[in-house]
C-alpha cells in the first residue's frame, strides 16, 4: 500500500512538474509581436536625403537593401519574425523589465532604464574577415584595418557617459555592450571595377569566408555616395555582412572619417534599427530605451533635438550624426543585439 501511495505521489508531482513547465513555456510565449515590421519608408529616406538634407546626413542603405532582399526572397520575411520573436522571449524570460525611468528637462526628454540582462555569455568575440576590394588593393593599408578594429573594439566596449551633454537622463542607458572583434585575416584583390553599388556585386565576385562563425566587411568603392550597408540576420549566409566605403574605413579624417559607418552597420549586423525606426513617430526600433524619432538626424545638433515630443538620441551610434558626435549603445540595444547569440538565436553559432 505504501509502494502505491508513492508512486501516485511520483506521478502527481511528475504532471504538476510538466504543467509548471508548459505554464512557464506559454508564459514565455506570451511576446507581443503587434508592432513588428519588416518593410519600411528607407527608399523615401534616401530619397528625402539626396533632395533635401545638403549632404549633412550618412547615407546608409541598410533598410533599401532589406527591403530589396524581402522582395526577391518571400520566405525571409517569415524568418526575421521568428528571429524577432526568439529575441524577444529571451530577453522577457530574464526578468528584466523596465526600470523606474525618470523624467529629464531637456525639451521632453524622457527616460526609460532598462536593465542589461544576466546572459551568461560573458564578452562575446566575433571574428573579423576583411576582404580589401580595390583597383589596388593596397592603398587601404594594415593601419587603417587595425585602426578600424580598434574602433570597433572601443565603441562597443565604452560607455562614455562622460561625453553626453547636460540635461539629459541617457546616462543611465549609456552601456558596455560586451562585444569584442578580432582580425582573422585581410584578403586583398586586385580589381579595376570603379563601383559596386549596393546589390552585393561585390559579395558575389568575392564570397564570404565561413559566415557561419565570421563577420564578413568589404571595403570598396559603393557610389552613389553611400558610406555603407549591412545585412540583417536572416539573409542568406553567401551575402552576408556589411560593406563600406574605403573613405570612411579606420580613421581617414573628416565628419565620417572616424570609423564609425562601421559601428553603424555592425549594429545592423547584429539586428539593431535605425533608432528613428526608418518610419515617423509611430514607428519605432524595438528597443525601449532609445525615444521614438520622427526623422534622423545629421550633422553635430545640440542638445535637446525634439521630435515626437521627445529629446531625440542624436548621439546613439544608430543614427545619422558625425562620426565624433555618436558615442554610444544603449542597454536595451546591447541586450537585443546579444539575444542573437543565445541558444537557439540567429548567430548562435558565432560562439562555437
Amino acid at each position: 500500500m505504501k509502494k502505491l501511495l508513492l508512486s501516485m505521489a511520483a506521478v502527481a508531482l511528475l504532471f504538476t512538474a510538466c504543467d509548471d513547465d508548459k505554464s512557464a513555456s506559454i508564459e514565455q510565449s506570451k511576446v507581443d509581436m503587434n508592432d513588428f515590421y519588416v518593410y519600411t519608408d528607407a527608399n523615401d529616406d534616401v530619397a528625402s536625403k539626396s533632395a533635401n538634407d545638403k549632404g549633412n546626413k550618412k547615407s546608409c542603405s541598410s533598410m533599401s537593401v532589406l527591403n530589396r532582399q524581402l522582395d526577391a526572397n518571400p520566405g525571409l520575411e517569415r524568418k526575421m519574425y521568428n528571429i524577432e520573436l526568439h529575441t524577444r522571449q529571451f530577453i522577457a524570460g530574464k526578468g528584466k523589465p523596465p526600470g523606474s525611468g525618470g523624467s529629464g528637462t531637456g525639451g521632453g526628454d524622457t527616460d526609460v532604464d532598462i536593465l542589461p540582462i544576466q546572459d551568461n555569455l560573458g564578452i562575446i568575440n566575433i571574428p573579423v574577415y576583411v576582404h580589401i576590394v580595390y583597383p589596388n588593393a593596397n592603398s587601404i593599408s594594415d593601419s587603417r584595418v587595425s585602426e578600424q578594429m580598434s574602433v570597433l573594439n572601443a565603441d562597443f566596449k565604452n560607455t562614455n557617459t562622460g561625453l553626453l551633454p547636460s540635461g539629459t537622463t541617457f546616462a543611465n542607458d549609456a552601456t558596455n555592450a560586451e562585444f569584442s572583434f578580432s582580425l582573422a585575416g585581410t584578403i586583398r584583390h586586385d580589381d579595376p571595377k570603379s563601383s559596386w553599388g549596393t546589390n552585393d556585386a561585390v559579395k558575389v565576385a568575392y564570397p564570404p569566408i565561413t559566415p557561419e562563425t565570421h563577420l564578413n566587411i568589404w571595403v570598396c568603392e559603393i557610389g552613389g555616395g553611400i558610406l555603407g550597408y549591412a545585412q540583417f540576420p536572416g539573409g542568406n549566409a553567401s551575402t552576408d555582412g556589411i560593406v563600406l566605403g574605403g573613405a570612411y574605413f579606420g580613421n581617414t579624417g573628416g565628419v565620417y572619417g572616424a570609423g564609425r559607418t562601421a559601428t553603424h552597420e555592425v549594429g545592423h549586423y547584429l539586428n539593431l534599427r535605425h533608432i528613428w525606426g526608418d518610419g515617423r513617430c509611430n514607428r519605432d526600433d524595438f528597443v525601449a530605451d532609445t525615444p521614438l524619432a520622427g526623422a534622423s538626424n545629421g550633422g553635430c545638433p545640440s542638445f535637446p533635438s525634439v521630435s515626437c515630443k521627445t529629446a531625440d538620441m542624436t548621439m546613439n551610434y544608430m543614427d545619422y550624426t558625425y562620426d565624433n558626435c555618436m558615442y554610444m549603445f544603449t542597454d536595451g540595444q546591447r541586450n537585443r543585439m546579444r539575444a542573437i547569440f543565445a541558444q537557439g538565436g540567429s548567430r548562435a553559432g558565432m560562439l562555437n
